[in-house]
């Protein structure tokens, strides 16, 4: 199967709820990452892990779930940290202490596919990294998935975030955002998934709104998507857990290239991304599902 490399900040999430506090590794690139490999895709995460307690716990993460981690210079003495408050819904709200300022990445050829997003692909100096390593792999013919999850509290210039997304979604083959993300971004496009679809480069282009519904679009269909009703613990990590198992999913079909997505695929792809999705809302925190969990060994 296609290797992975994922680009992006580690953290861990110090969640407060009702009940009390915890500490789980995340962030949206790790998160990912961890989907990718628990359904089997042989994933390399490239970030920054400090040399603590706290990156110790996020290293231990990564080692259950078998992912290459290249830890990128320079080398700090603590881990990034998010705050989440969970309210009575599920639904999470945070605050970052974060530095995100990688002095170089792995070469982009060196993988079948590469995926970037969140702080990583917005926060400076490491952004232009980023964005010169998704350029690279697009211009050398390998794809690049990109999720924005835009982060506000942490990227506050809109007009930044908002210039650095769309040159990546310029070059990125699939793009999968919520409709907050969209809401932020693009508050004056009527239509931002055909705008995405828009580019010579991006095949699918997917926005999830929260538990309501799933779009996705490529350049010949466009579908909609109900996602199963489930009792939500918390949504942390489950956009995380939908990108991981479209990558997956796509992967798997060798979709990444090729004849253009039909309704028929777009439909099972969407299914597929919103269940896992699903499952992690029954979990407390970042915990993507297995293959098993999704109930699919493989797919055709």
């Amino acid at each position: 199967m296609t290797s992975l490399l994922v680009v992006g900040e580690s953290l861990v999430d110090i969640t407060t709820t009702p009940d009390g506090t915890t500490s789980w590794p995340g962030g949206s690139p790790l998160n990912i990452a961890v989907g990718c490999a628990r359904l089997g895709v042989p994933t390399v995460l490239a970030t920054q892990i400090g040399d603590d307690a706290t990156g110790d716990l996020v290293r231990d993460h990564l080692d259950r779930s078998d992912i290459d981690v290249r830890s990128l210079p320079p080398h700090r003495p603590e881990t990034s940290t998010a705050r989440a408050a969970i309210d009575e819904a599920g639904h999470a709200t945070y605050e970052f202490d974060l530095t995100w300022d990688p002095s170089e990445l792995p070469a982009p050829t060196d993988f079948g596919c590469i995926h970037v997003g969140s702080i990583g692909a917005t926060l400076a100096p490491g952004a232009d990294a980023v964005a010169a390593l998704a350029v690279e792999a697009s211009e050398t013919g390998v794809p690049v998935t990109f999720d924005p999850n835009v982060r506000p509290s942490i990227t506050p210039d809109m007009s930044d975030v908002r210039r650095r997304v769309t040159a990546l979604a310029d070059v990125a083959t699939v793009i999968k955002l919520s409709d907050e993300d969209a809401d932020v971004l693009f508050p004056d496009v009527a239509d931002v998934l055909a705008m995405l679809v828009g580019s010579s480069r991006t095949r699918l282009a997917v926005m999830t709104c929260g538990g309501r519904s799933v779009l996705l679009q490529s350049d010949s269909a466009r579908v909609e998507v109900a996602p199963p009703v489930v009792d939500v613990v918390d949504t942390i990590g489950a956009g995380d857990s939908f990108m991981s198992a479209l990558i997956w999913a796509l992967t798997e079909r060798g979709r990444f290239g090729g004849a253009t997505l039909d309704a028929a695929e777009l439909a099972e792809l969407g299914a597929i991304a919103a269940r896992a999705a699903a499952i992690t809302c029954t979990r407390a925190g970042a915990d993507p599902p297995t293959r098993d969990d999704l109930g699919y060994s493989a797919l055709s």
